[in-house]
């Protein structure tokens, strides 16, 4: 009986039909971005300072410039490294008083400004920008700061009890019906978002979103990576994580469109409505209905796939099943992961390394946001850089292998945070440009890790490896903006600090990895021990006979 893989090598493995969907798909991949790291314009801290009653009208009075307002009337702008002082405390001080003059008012208070008393920002922060955020509508600055890294841990949070359920709706009731399902509440929390009247109902339709946004994505992964023959499948998927890099691009522009936040967020939410319309465009899964032994929808998208193609379907395609199931059949559970040692060692890499790309990732991006000069260049500078990312793994993966190019990528964004601790605020383009080398390695090292994780598992544990150990990623996101916002405060290298050492472990313990260039996939946990073992026939012949205990793992 002809398989899914066995009727796409006759119809078409990558025809039109392929193409459309996968077109059609992308568009999901890159609706995900302002998701994932709109945080940097959606929470953009501008320059602030208390608002001082009486002081504008003073200022008028005096015809001050804006310069002199500010070195006239804020406490801390002479000692440098003192923003607290300066964007959280103001002068106890009846600005309204005739007695003070126009030139150094507080001189007739006291002979010395830091002598008198100074108190919190009651009446609120006058925002240095035209636009406005999350920051500025909802003051979240000084004692509230923090609640600027909760709004992005939730969507972070949302992503990992998200991932729990969605993979089980998408087995259970298809593929397709996960993908509307999600796309739609998405969609529906994005616009709630931007209209909700106060931080705790915005925090809410956040944290919905993430709930939800990833199990879209995935869902569109999971459908195209499926419609596709085997020898496509690879790059399909890299180039499906590539549209994202494509949703990074257009995030940029038009946030420098519209810059208020509210706008913004209708505007990347509410043409994902259009979603709805996959409902006729694209169909379900052939391989997913065949699991559920519905092989006559599964029959009719296959013709109507070999129509598209210009193809004939094959004379046999009634009998289309799924691949022979194994005769033995075996029961998952996370202490499989680490009962043996090569598995045990292989696991606590990848979940290192899942973890290390997303602090370092998402790290690098708030960090370029909350330091940059232009916001919106250096955002879509260092999102240009994705683009070769991808094309450097197609290049690599078959020629050099696997492990070599993550463990270097890993090196390269490690050196390239450490390096921008030593670089001048003045050299701005220095930065930008160690960043992007930076955001670059790092990207190659989130798009290849998924592929190394799922090729080090044996069949039976394959998919809950990957789940396992990539959780850690929503974990690092979690942690990420509480990283980087409250270490910036003691320093604003400190960050880097952290990202650099994360990164360098990285690349060193990626080394301990076994390459799997060239190898076919583990069946057995037998296979996933003997990795790195390359047996001759003799010993082939002799295995069986010999083997009564589970081999050690190289290195260890």
């Amino acid at each position: 009986m002809p398989t899914v893989d066995d009727v796409l090598q006759q119809v078409g493995e990558f025809g039109w039909f392929q193409k459309q969907a996968f077109l059609i798909l992308c568009l999901l991949s890159a609706a995900f971005a302002p998701i994932y790291v709109g945080i940097v314009f959606l929470g953009f801290t501008p320059d602030h300072h208390c608002r001082n009653p009486g002081v504008a009208e003073l200022s008028r009075r005096c015809g001050w410039s804006r310069d002199e307002e500010l070195n006239y009337t804020l406490p801390g702008l002479g000692a440098a490294g003192d923003a607290f002082t300066r964007q959280c405390r103001r002068f106890e001080v009846d600005w309204n008083q005739s007695a003070l003059s126009c030139v150094d008012p507080l001189a007739s208070l006291a002979t010395n400004r830091s002598h008198l008393p100074l108190g919190p920002c009651e009446y609120g922060w006058v925002y240095d920008t035209p636009g406005s955020s999350i920051v500025t509508e909802f003051n979240l600055v000084c004692a509230d700061s923090w609640k600027v890294d909760l709004f992005q841990s939730c969507v972070n949070v949302g992503f990992f009890l998200g991932s729990l359920g969605v993979g089980y709706i998408a087995d259970r009731f298809g593929r397709k019906v996960c993908l509307l399902a999600t796309a739609l509440i998405n969609t529906i929390s994005g616009v709630l978002m931007a209209i909700a009247p106060n931080y705790a109902s915005m925090l809410f339709f956040r944290f919905l979103q993430g709930l939800v946004s990833k199990g879209s994505w995935t869902s569109g992964y999971t459908l195209i990576t499926e419609f596709v023959g085997l020898g496509h499948r690879r790059t399909v998927a890299i180039l499906y994580q590539n549209a994202f890099a494509g949703g990074l691009v257009l995030l940029a522009g038009i946030a420098y469109i519209l810059p208020h936040w509210r706008w913004l967020q209708l505007a990347v939410s509410l043409p994902t409505f259009l979603f709805v319309l996959y409902y006729w465009c694209v169909p379900e899964s052939p391989r997913w209905l065949l699991s559920q032994k519905r092989n006559q929808q599964a029959v009719r998208i296959m013709r109507h796939m070999a129509q598209k193609n210009g193809r004939l379907p094959p004379a046999d395609l009634e009998m289309l099943s799924l691949e022979e199931e194994p005769s033995e059949k075996l029961s998952p559970s996370i202490a499989d992961l680490f009962r043996t040692p090569c598995m045990r060692k292989h696991t606590f890499i990848l979940l290192y390394l899942w973890f290390t790309s997303a602090v370092v990732y998402q790290g690098l991006i708030m960090h370029m946001g909350a330091t940059g000069g232009n916001l919106y260049l250096d955002f879509f500078y260092s999102a240009l850089v994705e683009f070769p990312a991808s094309f450097l793994i197609l290049f690599t993966i078959d020629r050099i292998g696997r492990i070599y190019p993550l463990a270097v990528s890993n090196l390269i964004a490690g050196a390239a945070c450490f390096a921008m601790i030593f670089i001048s605020h003045d050299l701005h383009w220095l930065n930008i440009l160690v960043a992007c080398i930076g955001r670059m390695g790092i990207t190659i090292v989130f798009e290849m890790v998924c592929l190394v994780n799922a090729e080090l598992y044996p069949t039976f544990v394959r998919n809950l490896g990957v789940m396992v150990c990539s959780s850690l990623c929503d974990v690092g996101g979690i942690m990420t903006p509480f990283i980087v916002f409250r270490l910036m405060e003691v320093w604003q290298g400190l960050p880097l600090v952290l990202f650099a050492a994360l990164g360098l472990v990285a690349g060193g313990v990626t080394l301990l990895l076994p390459e799997t260039k060239g190898m076919t996939l583990p069946e057995t946990v037998e296979d996933a021990e003997n990795l790195r073992r390359k047996p001759n026939p003799k010993e082939n012949k002799i295995y069986l006979q010999v083997q009564t205990t589970v081999p050690g793992c190289s290195g260890t």
